[in-house]
């Protein structure tokens, strides 16, 4: 569901949530993704703002376009988000990560001991 308060563009809640069950295989290579005005009415939106969501994902190559049919998941849409997410998980969380611990005197043992700590929880 989108956040109407949230300061990110709502077309951009709506392609992350549709990344969101392509990366949960929710949406699966060959399935129809909601048309505009099923995303529209949806969220509560405007059907442009559905639209561009729909549009943005079909540029980065998540997405084909079947005449008079919809719109579908890609074979390769699936692994293109896993991929993009794990890109960004590293420069993201990985990198700052080592370097606090690098700040904090914290070995590599150590933190991957503090890890698998979390992970067990």
């Amino acid at each position: 569901m989108v956040n109407h308060m949230s300061g990110k563009p709502i077309y951009m809640q709506i392609a992350d949530e549709l990344r969101d069950f392509i990366a949960a295989g929710r949406l699966a290579p060959g399935d129809r993704v909601p048309s505009t005005n099923e995303l529209s009415h949806y969220h509560s939106v405007n059907p442009t703002t559905s639209a561009k969501a729909l549009t943005s994902l079909f540029d980065e190559g998540l997405l084909e376009k079947r005449r008079g049919l919809g719109m579908f998941v890609l074979p390769t849409a699936r692994e293109q988000v896993l991929s993009t997410r794990r890109a960004a998980f590293t420069a993201d969380f990985l990198r700052p990560l080592l370097r606090e611990a690098d700040k904090l005197g914290i070995s590599p043992a150590e933190l991957s001991a503090m890890i698998d700590k979390e992970r067990n929880r």
